[in-house]
């Protein structure tokens, strides 16, 4: 087992990966979280980058573009959805 806990430095921070009940995990500073207008409950995604490793971010690419089809769609069909709606 490995006995020296890892690292993730991150724009100055480092955090330390540390056992959280039966899992892993690491803590967020309260000013890194106030900066980044995160609260307990939000949900982060990661994002998988070739050489670099990972990225965290509130923002869903694979939402946002289900968003983007969506709204060429309805843009597509207005008239159709405006009469539906009536």
């Amino acid at each position: 087992m490995n006995e020296q806990p890892r690292t993730v430095e991150m724009e100055g921070y480092v955090l330390q990966i540390r056992k959280i009940g039966n899992s892993l995990g690491f803590i967020l500073p309260k000013d890194l979280l106030a900066r980044l207008d995160l609260k307990e409950g939000d949900k982060m995604h990661i994002v998988e980058q070739t050489e670099q490793g990972i990225k965290l971010s509130p923002y869903d690419p694979k939402h946002a573009k289900v968003m983007d089809i969506a709204r060429k769609v309805m843009d597509e069909y207005k008239d159709t959805f405006r009469e539906l709606a009536k």
